[in-house]
């Protein structure tokens, strides 16, 4: 399953599927308690839910909060994803439940990155030079 681009446009009961999995899952993250030391005390947010074409595979974005290893808490939400799974399906009205594969979402670190870059000094100064060869 590939992440879709820019360009492409989702089908839209796909859309619907993804964002019906994305809320079931917060709410599945704010009711249950995971016996797990990796995810003990760890908040996490669903950014988005990527849904297959045959809705057997589902891409669930995630970002812990509060500064807890991103790496350590995916691979722990992987290790739990057939008792999420379980839990999301109360929640679901479609044929199949589809298989759950945690991901964690790297754009706000992107987004981050380029809020950095553009407060720079260097883009600073570029956006602070007057207009050369200009007419006012």
């Amino acid at each position: 399953m590939k992440r879709r681009t820019r360009g492409a446009r989702p089908n839209l009961r796909l859309l619907r599927v993804g964002e019906a999995i994305r809320h079931a899952m917060a709410e599945i993250f704010r009711r249950e308690e995971i016996d797990d030391d990796d995810l003990r005390g760890v908040s996490v947010t669903v950014s988005e839910v990527e849904v297959s074409p045959d809705l057997r595979h589902a891409r669930v974005f995630v970002t812990p909060l509060g500064g807890h290893d991103e790496v350590e808490t995916v691979k722990a939400l992987n290790r739990h994803r057939r008792f999420l799974r379980g839990k999301l399906a109360p929640f679901m009205t479609t044929k199949y439940l589809p298989e759950l594969n945690f991901r964690l979402d790297e754009r706000f670190d992107a987004a981050e990155r380029v809020e950095h870059l553009l407060r720079s000094e260097r883009v600073r100064s570029d956006l602070e030079k007057p207009d050369e060869g200009k007419e006012e």
